[in-house]
């Protein structure tokens, strides 16, 4: 028999005023390196919808940063500065390092932090911290529909497991992105891999 989880009050962290001097603290970003600029820019802009809102050149130490997030390109300023004030001060930026030379690598690169052995000395599996990012769309089985046409890899579709309505798919180098509802989660029949909605597994945390 399985012991009962004595659950964590958290009640408190959600009320009251930010402690004073973070008043105007944001989450500005995220950073993943990536084995192909081109190939995530590619995926994140193409796919996801995002744009480059800036990005920084640095072969003195032989790496690049591309900054992206979900804007509207007609808001992106034109000069170099501007562009550098506006991405720091957007919310859920998704910062993409290039380290040179990756992207002549055979196979992956990165560990992706999901019981992944990508990179180990020894072949093992991690049990690592990092899981995924996650996206908001308004339908989540067209937008998975979408995915299907522009050929992403899915590692959940919407009714695939135990937990229905909601997606994971992969970017190019295997970061896990999950794809959920902006209102009500909803299930329908049928999703884009021909999944029906009864049935299916139990939820399953890949970091195990």
């Amino acid at each position: 028999m399985s012991q009962e989880v004595q659950q964590p009050d958290v009640s408190s962290y959600m009320s009251g005023a930010r402690p004073e001097g973070t008043e105007n603290y944001i989450m500005q970003q995220t950073m993943i390196r990536v084995k192909d600029p081109k190939a995530s820019l590619d995926f994140y802009c193409h796919v996801l919808g995002f744009k480059l809102l800036m990005y920084k050149e640095l072969p003195q130490w032989k790496f690049n940063v591309y900054f992206v997030a979900p804007v509207d390109a007609s808001t992106i300023p034109s000069d170099a500065d501007s562009r550098w004030a506006m991405c720091m001060s957007t919310p859920g930026c998704l910062e993409l390092t290039w380290n040179y030379g990756t992207e002549t690598s055979e196979g992956m690169v990165y560990n992706t932090g999901n019981a992944d052995n990508t990179g180990t000395m020894d072949g093992q599996k991690v049990k690592g911290g990092f899981g995924h990012i996650g996206i908001t769309v308004p339908n989540v089985y067209r937008a998975c529909e979408r995915f299907k046409e522009m050929g992403v890899e899915f590692h959940k579709s919407p009714n695939s497991g135990g937990m229905k309505g909601l997606a994971f798919i992969k970017d190019p180098d295997g970061y896990l992105v999950e794809v959920l509802p902006q209102g009500v989660m909803v299930t329908e029949a049928v999703d884009c891999l021909g999944v029906p909605a009864e049935g299916g597994e139990g939820y399953k945390d890949n970091s195990k």
